[in-house]
């Protein structure tokens, strides 16, 4: 990656820190449920693991193959979704990931798709994992 592709111009000064130190990246061993999704317009894909206490994720991390701004909005996304219910996780939009890192150029927007779809997925199958009491 040349430092072009990560200039300011580009992109904010807090998704270049997310792609840089991504937070919870890596698999989690103990997650209640892990998601897979890709993004057909460029390929990037992401791998999210969730932990649930009660009604709320407990716990997040991600594993990303893609550019700087799916790596970051998938870095943010574990941060957002944690300590919030599964209603609330489930109400973030690819918007809310995209203000999270200040933004995305025009071009990029399609990467915070990625994480919103994976947040969904994960809840989606969790709650059809559940047996109604």
């Amino acid at each position: 990656m040349t430092s072009e592709h990560l200039s300011p111009e580009h992109y904010s000064a807090t998704l270049i820190d997310h792609f840089e130190q991504p937070r919870n990246a890596g698999a989690m061993a103990d997650a209640d449920v892990e998601t897979f999704v890709t993004n057909p317009v460029c390929g990037d894909s992401m791998r999210l693991f969730l932990r649930f206490d009660d009604d709320r994720v407990a716990a997040a991390s991600f594993l990303t193959s893609g550019c700087p701004a799916s790596i970051a909005t998938s870095s943010v996304a574990t941060e957002m979704v944690t300590g919030l219910t599964l209603s609330e996780a489930e109400e973030l939009s690819r918007e809310d990931y995209a203000a999270a890192v200040g933004g995305l150029p025009a071009s990029k927007v399609h990467c915070s798709v990625l994480a919103a779809a994976a947040v969904r997925n994960a809840i989606t199958e969790w709650r059809g994992r559940q047996v109604p009491s």
